[in-house]
């Protein structure tokens, strides 16, 4: 049988079925493989009655099903390129060792879950050493931006790009005036796709904790209502914070309950997570950089999980006795709004700031001004601003904190007099703000230029002879004091 799909995909979950429809409505002729036969055809045949909400005209005969990995892989032209929508981890593995057999040098696997790019790093060297080129590309927009236009960040073996850029570039999302900039451009060696999309879900993570940190603030400090936060929040979309997760949080705000209330008002308050913001967390620390934004947003979801426990405490620990804001209300709305706007910028210039760092680290190549056009559309952090970060690394793209631009130096001082009155405002009536608080802290720690960490060193010193630097001395060089010996003050 000749070769005549343009690309195969395995894993027909409900992204990787997205994608087969968006990239046959875009002209090309799709295999498709599942490890349950059973699925491969429920999907075919529903594709193939699609009324055409969907499915194109002409697409659904451009997607065909194979129950038998060997015929998937013949199907597919050459160099034959794979793609694999399956759970991270071992799945993975399996799934490449399946196909391995089949494969010849110069063939090209693409993983676009969610891996965590130490795999991604590894497999694009094993794979590299049998001649066969591995993509490692994050994917982000969930199922809506699947079907009509994700953001798509690969990495792994450059050789392949130019294989599958036509692909990948003609159904991602597109912006910019004529809306014909893709959300797809090749980002790096190796695992470099994959730790750029983790270092978007972290930015996720922390986008999601501080609106909903602020969500909160006006509910309970100002006692508004569903129908004022809908307000408030439509407002917002249509200044600095235009933003996805902005717009649907104004739409959660409409949904009433078939029993009578607000939907939002009666879901659980305990969050849940699929790890990749622990992840970011967790190589911030290895690498030594205070993304304590996304790490604070992390722990927010684990303190939440423990809803028995807050249950109880609740009725035993104390706290301030006023706890709504009697103030100028129209004001403070609006100094949450500054408050949100610049511990965002914060969030983003950590998030930044950790790539550059990993890029150091690995010998990658980022682009920091095209990874941020990668986020501008199809991805659940798309936001207006992400165009002013490209701006920031279009005039400096050795810009070391994006805090030092001038546009974002003059947004954040216009804002700093809001930040600071929600913070302690917040603090003074009880309120759990610790993103809020992690991007302030982190703005007044970043912009002084002596820190306490001098005593700490001298504490390490005195009881481990860790050593310490002096400010005095040429930096590098190394002291110890016998501290016990020396002391002076008793």
């Amino acid at each position: 049988m000749a070769a005549e799909c343009d690309i195969g995909l395995v894993g027909l979950a409900v992204m990787g079925q997205n994608l087969v429809i968006n990239m046959a409505n875009h002209g090309f002729t799709v295999g498709v493989y599942n490890r349950t036969a059973a699925t491969t055809k429920e999907f075919t045949d529903r594709v193939a009655a699609d009324s055409g909400d969907k499915v194109a005209a002409g697409a659904a005969a451009r997607i065909i099903g194979y129950t038998d990995v060997a015929e998937f892989v013949g199907s597919l032209k050459s160099p034959r390129r794979v793609m694999l929508m399956v759970k991270a981890g071992d799945a993975v593995d399996q799934t490449i060792s399946a196909l391995k057999p089949h494969l010849s040098k110069g063939d090209i696997i693409i993983d676009g879950g969610n891996s965590d790019f130490v795999d991604s790093e590894r497999r694009f060297k094993d794979l590299k050493a049998t001649g066969i080129r591995f993509v490692g590309s994050g994917v982000s927009g969930g199922e809506e931006g699947a079907l009509k236009g994700p953001s798509i960040m690969p990495g792994g073996d450059h050789d392949a790009w130019s294989h599958i850029k036509d692909i990948y570039q003609s159904i991602s999302a597109k912006v910019g005036p004529k809306a014909d900039i893709p959300c797809c451009e090749w980002v790096g060696d190796g695992g470099a796709g994959h730790y750029v999309k983790m270092v978007h879900n972290g930015i996720e993570y922390g986008d999601m904790q501080l609106i909903c940190e602020a969500y909160f603030i006006l509910k309970n400090a100002l006692q508004m209502t569903n129908e004022e936060l809908y307000q408030v929040f439509k407002e917002w979309n249509e200044g600095e914070l235009e933003s996805y997760l902005i717009e649907i949080t104004r739409d959660i705000f409409t949904v009433k309950d078939a029993g009578g209330g607000y939907l939002v008002d009666k879901i659980l308050d305990t969050a849940q997570q699929k790890g990749t913001g622990k992840w970011m967390s967790q190589h911030a620390l290895d690498l030594g950089v205070p993304t304590t934004l996304i790490t604070e947003a992390v722990y927010a979801r684990c303190l939440s999980a423990q809803k028995d426990e807050r249950e109880r405490a609740s009725k035993i620990l104390p706290g301030p006795e006023v706890t709504t804001f009697a103030g100028d209300r129209k004001q403070f709305i609006d100094d949450v709004r500054q408050a949100l706007y610049a511990s965002k910028l914060c969030s983003y210039a950590q998030g930044f700031v950790q790539l550059d760092a990993a890029a150091k680290e690995f010998g990658w190549k980022l682009n920091n001004g095209s990874i941020a056009m990668l986020w501008r559309g199809g991805c659940i952090i798309r936001s207006r601003f992400l165009g002013d970060i490209k701006n920031a690394f279009d005039k400096n793209p050795n810009l070391e904190n994006l805090l030092l631009d001038d546009f974002f130096k003059k947004a954040v001082a216009a804002a700093q007099p809001s930040w600071r009155r929600v913070v302690s405002s917040a603090v003074q009536m009880g309120f759990s703000i610790p993103v809020f608080s992690a991007a302030l802290n982190y703005y007044d720690g970043y912009r002084q230029g002596r820190l306490s960490a001098n005593l700490l060193q001298a504490q390490r010193d005195y009881f481990g002879a860790h050593t310490y630097e002096r400010t005095d001395k040429p930096r590098g060089e190394k002291f110890h004091t016998d501290w016990i010996r020396e002391r002076s003050l008793k």
